[in-house]
């Protein structure tokens, strides 16, 4: 398995990259509300996108494969879509909707990759704590993602916090490494044991992204498209993704929620 271990100015272009998809998550933000449409909103990320310099990371991926490739700048997943939706002029959202947002930029030859979970209007308590679960075990896999720790740890982590809620992991989904190709080694499941898998080392940079399912973890993926996964049991899924560098005392998160939590916040007071 050949990890590579990213210098300081290549985590820096990874950086840059990832803020950008902070940014575009950030102008979807202001627009999900019910009755947008999820192609307009993969027509907005593209031209933000284009527009600060970068490239859409998923559009037309994988290139030169069998697989016919993914036409969209977002994978958006509605309700129980786990991930790698398709956006359609036909699909709005509605009003107690929940729709992960996944993005990917490439921006001076280096790739970033981030992804949300957002509520559509008024949602239920009960989708709105799967949010907050998996928004937590995201968090709680990267305080585990540092030096001298293993993918197990970071693992464990996640799964433990999500099926202590009642909740199930999605398996055969998991995490990756990121840098000059959007899907490098070591994968990261969000489910395992402590002290298995790799070695982390400083210089790792990874995206953690926890799938948590509302019912059963048992996924299957569209007919129609070959490409949107979802849940069997037709029940809600939640995603989250930062794209972390492995550090010494723990992990740093090289992209960003913040421009999305701001106009969530700015919502929430008016």
């Amino acid at each position: 398995m050949n990890i590579k271990i990213k210098q300081e100015q290549e985590i820096d272009l990874i950086r840059e990259s990832s803020l950008l998809v902070g940014k575009t998550l950030g102008e979807v933000a202001k627009l999900i509300r019910p009755g947008v449409n999820t192609l307009m909103l993969d027509k907005v990320a593209e031209e933000f996108i284009r527009d600060h310099g970068g490239v859409p990371a998923f559009k037309n991926y994988p290139s030169g494969s069998e697989v016919p490739p993914f036409p969209f700048t977002l994978c958006i997943s509605v309700n129980e879509e786990v991930v790698h939706g398709m956006p359609s002029a036909g699909k709005d959202l509605r009003e107690g909707d929940i729709v992960s947002v996944d993005c990917g930029v490439l921006m001076n030859g280096y790739f970033g990759d981030s992804a949300y979970t957002f509520a559509v209007g008024e949602v239920s308590s009960k989708r709105k704590r799967l949010l907050r679960v998996t928004k937590e075990s995201l968090y709680l896999g990267i305080e585990q993602a540092r030096a001298g720790n293993f993918i197990g740890d970071v693992s464990q982590a996640i799964q433990f916090h999500a099926e202590s809620h009642g909740y199930s992991i999605v398996r055969e989904m998991v995490g990756h490494g990121i840098g000059q190709d959007l899907h490098e080694p070591p994968e990261v499941p969000n489910f395992g044991r402590k002290k298995t898998g790799i070695e982390l080392k400083e210089g790792m940079v990874i995206a953690i992204e926890p799938m948590v399912n509302l019912g059963k973890r048992k996924i299957r993926v569209s007919n129609t498209d070959g490409w949107t996964v979802l849940a069997s049991d037709g029940q809600p899924s939640a995603h989250f993704e930062h794209t972390v560098v492995i550090r010494k005392d723990k992990g740093e998160i090289l992209s960003s929620f913040d421009y999305v939590e701001s106009v969530e916040a700015t919502e929430i007071i008016s």
